[in-house]
């Protein structure tokens, strides 16, 4: 490992020890290296702490640019060589926790299966991962974009349902419109969701403020208990129920208004090349979408 990928490395972890640990060289080298490239471009490059590694101003230039730089350069080698076995190295992607689990891990397995070099770091969570930061190759994102200076690739979409446990219908009675939906009581994913319309792909909408709910949870499993426990209505992605709705313990609502899907996203850092790991992520993940019968 060259001194200019120890430093990427450096402050990617954010001390010395954690590079050590992730590169596998011995952290009194880790600091030799790094003395060493600051000595030759005659700058420092990070400001030292016993707990924390952060980069200077200049250092920070420096990383920008080395990060691409290093990027290309892998990308590059990667274009040159055609089979799949041949990727290696690190892929690291951010997924949502729930979708991450369902289609992602898939994918990313599918695609070690061809690529046994290939090590992969799924981090999961709620939160947008900053790529850059982070070194993160490829972030998955569900829902519209912001405006983000990352490229945007669709891979698919998620239908979305609007269900409820059937004993609950039995006690409730069925929804006849829309405006029916008032009466009923919602179990919620996110305090989120309780702010946010229902929209119908026909273009109808029906208002947050209508929505009442004494339960939110942001939980998969706990979703799908709470509504074939009778619960309450839910609006949500159609893999999650499926397979309820299919035993029939859980029924469509409003079947003639279907709730208006989900865009899916990859989003990586621009750059001349795309590196061929991301591209083989991206192409399987497209794939694995469009052949899921709960998406279609």
């Amino acid at each position: 490992m060259t001194n200019e990928e120890l430093y990427t490395q450096v402050v990617e972890a954010g001390s010395f020890k954690r590079a050590a640990e992730r590169t596998g060289v011995e952290p009194s080298s880790v600091s030799r290296k790094i003395a060493a490239l600051e000595a030759r471009l005659g700058v420092k490059l990070l400001h030292r702490s016993t707990r924390h590694t952060r980069p200077t101003e200049m250092g920070q230039r420096y990383y920008d640019g080395l990060h691409n730089l290093l990027a290309e350069q892998a990308a590059l080698e990667e274009e040159i060589s055609k089979d799949a076995g041949s990727i290696s190295g690190t892929l690291r992607i951010s997924a949502p926790v729930d979708f991450g689990a369902e289609f992602v891990v898939p994918s990313v397995r599918e695609m070690q299966q061809s690529a046994p070099n290939l090590s992969v770091e799924l981090l999961l969570g709620s939160t947008f991962a900053n790529l850059s930061e982070q070194g993160i190759d490829v972030a998955v994102r569900i829902g519209d974009l912001t405006d983000s200076s990352l490229i945007a690739s669709k891979v698919g979409n998620v239908p979305r349902v609007l269900v409820a446990g059937v004993n609950y219908i039995k006690q409730n009675g069925v929804p006849a419109s829309l405006d029916d939906l008032s009466r009923h009581e919602f179990v919620l994913y996110t305090p989120a969701q309780g702010r946010t319309d229902i929209v119908f792909s026909g273009g109808s909408v029906f208002p947050h403020t209508k929505v009442k709910s004494r339960i939110t949870v942001n939980s998969v499993s706990a979703i799908r208990e709470l509504v074939r426990s009778n619960a309450g209505l839910h609006w949500g992605p159609y893999w999650m129920f499926h397979d309820l709705i299919e035993d029939g313990e859980v029924i469509l609502i409003l079947p003639e208004h279907p709730v208006k899907s989900f865009p899916v996203h990859a989003l990586f850092e621009s750059r001349s090349y795309m590196p061929r790991k991301v591209r083989v992520f991206i192409d399987l993940l497209k794939h694995r979408l469009a052949k899921e019968d709960v998406l279609n």
